[in-house]
């Protein structure tokens, strides 16, 4: 590795607090600047983290994988954060745990938090920097505790062993420099390694007022309220090798280990690959024998209630073998059963389940499960549509369920595979233009009139920018060149554009893995997406890479 510095602590768009990094522009300004490696460390979640690997390869530049995670106090009185970088594989499976565990299980007033005590067990692959001035090291040498720091060092280098860093930040906070001093004499007393971070929550210096702007949006304050928290500063962008070099000339070993740290973490992730969840068939049965079995039981109940509006008898049977013999040759039998069972129950329970609709409707497979309704034959409907073995795709059915019982088929599914190996799929809100606009116009302290005024003026379409609204509305684009402060709030606005949001549950998509989820969040799961729509709700059945 050239550069004499690698970025290990930083916060993309998906810390939804105060991260206005966006994946892409990032990997672009690290390979531009010369950086072997970059890392994204996330305030407890990986969100991003596909996206992030994806696009550090592409660019050249060596992804590194972690997380910022809010670590419980002894008595959960309070909490410190620290960083966790993933060293391989099973440092990810730990890291995916203590993420799964601080929602599930240490949530204290929203805040999911890692208890102590989970670390004991979670620890393998995993490097940690201790949070500089603000970890629980850190608060203890500022305020000159020194036996406590050196109790609280202990813990770590119990748990990580020469995996723990003491963490060194001058961002030109208040306690930083004091931290710095206090830090290094300590390392040398306790020999630990020490590393330089800048604690990244934006691209460039010019970045940092966008910054503020969104963390007030989130904190419901005004930009120029002199009351609010001061919590960062205009140093925290992603600074060049040559300008870390100089910040830490007196400690040339703080930068060296950046580049030690990126050597020791090699992750690779297995992506694209498919993994479908289990389906338990009757003792002594084969999967294949299963699904061949009930098509053709099922095929039979249909001919004896309907006969065979679209041909002979033999027309329908040399299909359904067709298809059998297809679907069993691509791997899923499995799926086919999955999404008949939670149908089958579904309408055993009187909830209304629409007829079937899209390619999945030229199965006759699934019209003998129960899963559509639909003739294929009788309206001449192709297989192939749907699978093709010349054309290697996931199946899709789409189904609806009735909105107000479509809970009930998420539960009995979560019960039926088990609930840690069942979950919804998260989407992000986005700041999209209009929204954007009110929101920037709040924290600027306009009045709402004054900026709904603007809001407005921007067409209520999809895929509407301010770019193009500014390019197709010509008011907005008179005030915008004549008004100064409406250029500045839209100015603001066009900065935060786009970045993620916030986080929510997706209606109806669901994922079902084989085991555990955490399991296969190392590198795919078996996700069958289903996605439901407000009103009769539309359930999109696929299987996919997560």
């Amino acid at each position: 590795m050239s550069s004499g510095f690698v970025h290990l602590h930083l916060h993309t768009e998906f810390s939804l607090i105060d991260g206005v990094v966006r994946v892409k522009p990032l990997v672009e300004a690290a390979a531009r600047e010369g950086m072997p490696a970059v890392a994204v460390t996330d305030q407890g979640n990986l969100f991003g983290m596909v996206k992030f690997y994806r696009a550090a390869l592409a660019a050249g530049v060596k992804p590194i994988i972690g997380a910022d995670l809010r670590i419980a106090d002894d008595r959960r009185e309070g909490h410190h954060v620290l960083t966790f970088l993933c060293m391989n594989d099973r440092g990810y499976a730990a890291l995916t745990r203590l993420i799964t565990a601080s929602y599930l299980q240490g949530q204290d007033q929203g805040l999911p938090l890692v208890d102590r005590r989970w670390l004991d067990e979670h620890n393998e692959g995993l490097i940690v920097l201790s949070g500089g001035a603000r970890g629980d090291i850190g608060e203890a040498l500022v305020a000159g505790d020194q036996t406590l720091a050196r109790s609280r060092l202990e813990f770590w280098q119990t748990r990580f062993g020469d995996r723990f860093y003491l963490e060194l930040q001058r961002l030109g906070r208040p306690g930083d420099e004091d931290h710095v001093h206090a830090a290094v004499a300590l390392a040398e007393e306790a020999s630990v390694p020490v590393v330089a971070t800048n604690d990244v929550r934006f691209l460039s210096r010019d970045d940092f007022e966008a910054h503020e702007a969104r963390v007030c949006i989130h904190e419901g304050r005004i930009l120029h309220d002199q009351a609010r928290p001061r919590n960062y500063s205009d140093a925290q962008y992603l600074a060049s090798p040559a300008e870390m070099a100089e910040r830490f000339s007196d400690l040339p070993e703080a930068l060296e280990n950046t580049l030690a740290i990126a050597r020791r973490c090699n992750l690779s992730l297995t992506l694209g690959r498919n993994v479908l969840p289990d389906f338990p068939v009757p003792q002594g049965k084969t999967i294949d024998d299963y699904l061949r079995e009930q098509s053709r039981a099922g095929l039979a109940r249909r001919i004896e209630a309907l006969g065979t509006p679209g041909g002979d008898q033999a027309d329908y049977e040399q299909r359904l073998e067709h298809e059998l013999d297809v679907i069993i040759e691509m791997g899923f039998p499995g799926y086919f059963l999955i999404v008949a069972d939670f149908i089958r129950w579904a309408k055993s329970q009187d909830i209304p389940v629409g007829p079937g609709r899209g390619s999945g409707a030229g199965s006759l497979v699934a019209y003998a499960l129960d899963i559509t309704d639909l003739d294929p034959l009788r309206y001449d409907l192709l297989f192939e549509r749907f699978l093709n073995p010349e054309r290697v795709s996931m199946p899709d059915f789409d189904v609806d369920f009735c909105m107000e019982k479509r809970d009930q088929v998420i539960d009995y599914v979560a019960e039926y595979y088990g609930r840690e190996k069942v979950s919804q799929i998260a989407t992000h809100g986005t700041m999209a233009a209009r929204a954007v606009v009110r929101d920037v116009g709040r924290v600027l302290g306009h009045g709402y009139g004054y900026v709904d005024r603007i809001a407005k003026l921007i067409p209520f379409e999809i895929g509407m920018t301010l770019e193009k609204a500014l390019a197709q509305e010509a008011d907005l684009r008179e005030l915008y060149e004549q008004d100064e402060e409406v250029r500045f709030l839209l100015d603001l606005a066009g900065r935060l554009e786009g970045l993620s949001r916030n986080v929510g549950k997706h209606a109806g998509g669901v994922v079902i893995a084989p085991s555990d989820l955490t399991d296969f969040a190392r590198s795919t799961a078996s996700r069958m997406a289903v996605g439901w729509q407000p009103s009769l709700t539309r359930t999109m059945s696929r299987p996919s890479a997560w």
